[in-house]
Formats: C-alpha cells, structure tokens, sequence
C-alpha cells in the first residue's frame, strides 16, 4: 500500500483480491456515497464492484454483472441499494438525463460508476474515484482518490483487512 495525503495506491494479485478490496470498501460505504470507477477493458472494476455488493450485504443470490446493456442494475443490500450504473455505451453526460441519473444520486443508497471519466462532469464532488489498472496478467493497481478524511479512515480499515 502506498499513499500520499489524497490517495491510496493497492496492489492486487488475482481476481480474489480485488474482489476482497471491494468488499471491505462495501463495508465501509453508506447510503448516499457514490464511486467512480475508471480502468481498461479487464482491468477489474466489475470483480470490484461484485466485493462491495457483498459487503453492502446483497444478498448471495443476486449475480452482480456489469449492467452494459441495461445502463442500471439495483441490488437491495443490507442497509442501502447499491445502484450499479456502467456508462460504456453513453456518448457523455447528456444521455444521463434519460435515464434519471440525478434521482438516483439524490435518492439514497450507494451508486457505483464504472467508466466514470465518460460522465466526469456529472460526478459529484465528494466522489471515491478508483483507477483500476494493468500490471501483469492477474496483477492490478488500484488506486482510490477522495476527501483525505475518508482516505485516512479507508486506509486503516484496509491495513486491518476490513471492519
């Protein structure tokens, strides 16, 4: 783990790990959160976002999958929605209004972002941005960017493996 004051850089080897990353940031996160995930073809943010559906508490028999074609997927968790949006298929912010991205945001629960930087202006300030990036075959770094406060708070809670 690397960090300066407004990030945090991890490194996972294998699918399990990034997974287990979610899933600690999933525990973490509360109703009205957003995260905004950025990474190549592969790079693992659906593995991601799969580790913080379970420690939001959705249920094991929700498949969380990358809702490319459907734009929004929902899954009922423990205390909060977790709003899954993949944004591939927009040409920018402007087809976000069709969908009813705003409501969303404002309407409670945890929103994940994948292909964040295509909507960069609609994201909302307060935002967790996770870079997932290739480094090897299975080995990844992913690097999370958001207020220092909650970095500092995220980093402990990564170093002592989760809540």
């Amino acid at each position: 783990m690397v960090r300066d004051r407004n990030s945090i850089v991890l490194f996972s080897d294998g699918p399990s790990e990034t997974y287990r990353i979610g899933r600690i940031l999933g525990e973490l996160l509360k109703d009205g959160d957003c995260v905004a995930l950025t990474g190549e073809l592969g790079a693992g943010t659906t593995c991601l976002t799969q580790g913080i559906a379970n420690g939001l508490g959705v249920p094991e028999s929700y498949t969380v999958t990358s809702p490319t074609f459907t734009l929004l997927n929902e899954y009922p968790g423990r205390e909060t929605v977790l709003h899954h949006l993949d944004v591939y298929r927009l040409t920018g912010s402007a087809d976000l209004m069709e969908i009813g991205y705003e409501e969303y945001l404002s309407g409670g629960g945890v929103m994940v972002i994948e292909w964040a930087e295509k909507i960069i202006d609609q994201i909302p300030s307060g935002a967790l941005f996770i870079k997932l990036s290739h480094l090897e075959e299975n080995m990844r770094r992913i690097e999370l960017t958001g207020c220092p406060e909650r970095i500092d708070y995220w980093e402990l809670k990564l170093r002592n493996g989760g809540c």
